[in-house]
């Protein structure tokens, strides 16, 4: 029988999903969103993807910059 684990995705991969749904519902691009929390475009399309492994950090001027609470960005499908 698989694992909870195997049957889900990634952490990365949903944290990424989360992080683009809330930038969507702003209305801003990749590049706006890296402007308003000083981030480069690139790390974010990378953490977007679910490539990179963010910092808590970076989560939270990302929760500020979209003025959402870090545990807002947290908040996954089934949560």
């Amino acid at each position: 029988m698989p694992t909870y684990s195997e049957l889900t995705p990634e952490p990365l991969v949903l944290f990424g999903q989360r992080l683009v749904q809330l930038r969507k519902l702003r209305g801003w691009s990749q590049e706006q969103l890296a402007l308003e929390c000083g981030m480069a475009r690139s790390y974010l399309g990378g953490v977007e993807r679910g490539k990179r492994n963010i910092a808590l950090l970076n989560i939270c001027k990302l929760a500020d910059a979209l003025s959402v609470s870090p545990a807002e960005m947290l908040k996954f499908p089934g949560d």
